[in-house]
């Protein structure tokens, strides 16, 4: 199974699909408003007064090219909260050097040299970015600020990892930091057909977990719970037009059919 995530994410298509300019106006539209609230959230409600004011360590896991990252630095940028170091990290070289190439293009001069793409596993991410930093695994422990990912923590659970790749995340952050886990929702009636049952003579392949199976590994290795719930109808192929559309729509089907948003949220805290 392994072999077959690599093949689709060091593909050319995939670093068109991942990539900050070639990813499509729906995705650009959600980091800067439906993901780009809950980070803005994170920072100024659930982080530490004092960790945004001297601030932040930042690790996106399952990075892509990046395209997450990079805003969420610009993101603080913006709030003038001070970015310390921010790291992504991904298991496919291919993404990651297309992370590299749009970061050093996109970042703003000054902060450059403080965002920093590795390859490394999500179950294994701790021995894999110390390796690629060079430094020995305890000195990243509790290090971290927030800890977060897009579309990525599903693999955990297709690969029966998840609960490895949760221990990892708890211990890379500080007390009273925050991991968040945007991902696929299998509720949601209309994905692609080549995400539905019956599509892959290997189901694990293209397993979507529900909401109680994201937030279940992180309170098994100890998390305390701040959000979960299903959101977002806007899908990251949406054009202008779709867009505009499925936001109008959102205030109503959030409140009609909420379990069926497109999107699975958990934020989680290490308890202080």
């Amino acid at each position: 199974m392994t072999d077959v995530f690599l093949d689709e994410y060091t593909a050319d298509e995939a670093v068109q699909r991942y990539g900050t300019d070639t990813a499509g106006y729906g995705v650009n539209y959600l980091m800067e408003h439906d993901y780009g609230r809950i980070y803005r959230r994170v920072l100024t409600q659930y982080l530490p007064a004092s960790v945004t004011r001297n601030g932040v360590r930042l690790l996106e896991f399952g990075c892509g090219a990046g395209m997450n990252l990079i805003h969420l630095v610009g993101l603080t940028e913006s709030a003038k909260i001070p970015v310390v170091k921010a790291y992504g990290t991904d298991f496919s070289p291919k993404l990651i050097e297309a992370a590299r190439t749009d970061s050093a293009r996109i970042v703003k001069a000054g902060s450059r040299d403080r965002v920093e793409f590795l390859v490394a596993r999500n179950e294994t991410i701790v021995d894999d970015m110390a390796a690629g930093i060079g430094v020995a695994p305890k000195s990243l422990l509790g290090s971290f600020n927030v800890v977060f990912g897009v579309n990525t923590f599903r693999y955990c659970h297709r690969m029966k990892k998840e609960v490895e790749s949760a221990q990892q995340f708890y211990d890379l952050l500080a007390p009273g930091s925050v991991c968040v886990v945007i991902d696929m929702n299998s509720q949601f009636p209309f994905f692609r057909s080549k995400l539905r049952p019956g599509q892959y003579s290997d189901e694990s392949e293209v397993y979507i977990p529900v909401l109680e199976e994201y937030v279940r590994p992180l309170k098994t290795v100890g998390f305390e719970i701040l959000e979960a719930r299903n959101f977002c109808w806007v899908p990251h192929s949406a054009g202008p037009a779709l867009s505009r559309i499925c936001t109008a729509l959102t205030p109503l089907l959030d409140t009609v059919i909420p379990r069926y948003g497109m999107r699975s949220l958990v934020v989680a805290r290490r308890p202080a």
